[in-house]
C-alpha cells in the first residue's frame, strides 16, 4: 500500500478513536485530545491528496477510500457533537444526509456510465466542516472564547453550502441524465436504418449470387 493510500487508512482508523474520546469520560482533558485527534485525521485529508499527485500515485483504491473517509470522519465528528448538545441535530441531519445523498447520486451515475465532478462549493464546504467542527470542540472546552461564537456561526455557513451544493450537484446529475438518454435515443433510432441497410445488402449480394450462378 502506497503513502496516499496508507494516510486515507489512517485516516478511517482514526475515526473511532475520535468518537470514543469525545463521548466517553475515560480521558482527562478529552476536548483537548478530541481536538488534536480531529486536526490530525484532517489533516491526512489534505496529505493523501499531496502525496498522490506529486508522486503520481492516484490509485483507483484511493479515489474509492477518500471521499468515503472524508464523509464518516465529517459524519462521525459532527453526530458527536450532538450527542455531546453542541450541534442542533436538526443542522447536522442536513449536513450528514447531504454526504449520502450526492453519494447515492455518484452512485447512480457511475452505473449509467458518467461521473459528477465535484464543484468548488463542494470544496469550500469540506473546508468549512473541518474550521467549524475545531471550533465547537474548542468551544466546549472554552465556551466563553470566540471559539464557540464562530464554531456557531460556520455551522450556519455549512449548512447553507451544504444545501446549495446539494442543488448543484442534483442539477448536474439530471443534466447528466438527459444527455444520456438523448444520446441512447439517437443510437436507437439510427440502428434499424443500419440493420435494414445492412439486410438490404446482403439481399442484393445474394441476388447478384443467385443471377451469376
Amino acid at each position: 500500500m502506497n503513502l496516499p493510500n496508507s494516510l486515507t487508512v489512517t485516516r478511517i482508523f482514526l475515526i473511532p478513536l475520535l468518537v470514543v474520546v469525545l463521548l466517553t469520560g475515560r480521558f482527562a482533558d478529552r476536548e483537548i485530545l478530541g481536538f488534536i485527534v480531529f486536526v490530525i485525521a484532517a489533516l491526512t485529508d489534505y496529505l493523501d491528496g499531496y502525496f498522490a499527485r506529486k508522486r503520481q500515485q492516484v490509485t483507483t483504491l484511493g479515489k474509492l477510500l477518500d471521499p468515503i473517509a472524508d464523509k464518516l470522519l465529517i459524519s462521525a465528528a459532527f453526530i458527536s457533537l450532538v450527542e455531546l448538545g453542541i450541534a442542533p441535530a436538526w443542522m447536522v441531519v442536513i449536513i450528514v444526509g447531504r454526504e449520502f445523498a450526492v453519494t447515492g447520486l455518484r452512485s447512480i451515475a457511475a452505473a449509467e456510465g458518467f461521473t459528477i465532478d465535484a464543484s468548488k462549493l463542494g470544496k469550500s464546504k469540506m473546508a468549512s466542516q473541518v474550521f467549524c467542527v475545531g471550533c465547537l470542540i474548542l468551544g466546549w472546552r472554552y465556551p466563553e472564547s470566540i471559539f464557540n461564537a464562530t464554531g456557531i456561526a460556520f455551522l450556519w455557513v455549512v449548512v447553507v453550502l451544504a444545501i446549495v451544493s446539494m442543488i448543484q450537484y442534483f442539477k448536474k446529475f439530471w443534466s447528466q441524465i438527459d444527455e444520456s438518454v438523448k444520446y441512447r435515443k439517437r443510437h436507437a433510432s439510427r440502428r434499424p436504418i443500419r440493420i435494414l441497410r445492412r439486410r438490404r445488402k446482403d439481399l442484393s449480394a445474394l441476388i447478384n449470387t443467385e443471377k451469376a450462378s
